[in-house]
């Protein structure tokens, strides 16, 4: 009958030492699903943006749209006036550098620099 307790709390440290490292498995195993869901949403993501301008619900002429992708998606070219474009899906927010872009057109901040390319000699 003696052996009985320390029997029991053998099995009790090894089954607490399997919980945890089962535990510690789903967690990485559950991490691991949630980096690639994360990075299948911005593939999905990057993949839709090219395609926004081709939609019905596009407010401008598609064919003056030019992509960039980052730091914003693109920008359209209308004859009135030019309009840097992010597009953003369900909850997404725009990006401390998007943001950025978006206070500097505000502020009127944008300019027109021709560079010129020197010719060979």
């Amino acid at each position: 009958m003696i052996w009985i307790l320390p029997l029991t709390i053998i099995c009790l440290v090894l089954l607490i030492f399997w919980l945890a490292r089962s535990y510690l498995k789903l967690r990485t195993k559950l991490l691991e699903a949630l980096s690639r869901k994360q990075s299948l949403s911005t593939k999905y993501g990057k993949m839709t943006e090219q395609f926004m301008p081709l939609l019905d619900m596009y407010p401008y002429d598609e064919h003056n749209f030019r992509f960039l992708g980052n730091p914003i998606d693109g920008v359209q070219f209308n004859p009135d006036g030019i309009v840097f474009v992010e597009f953003k899906a369900a909850d997404s927010r725009l990006t401390p550098e998007q943001k950025r872009i978006k206070e500097l057109v505000e502020d009127k901040k944008v300019g027109f620099k021709e560079i010129r390319i020197p010719k060979p000699d």
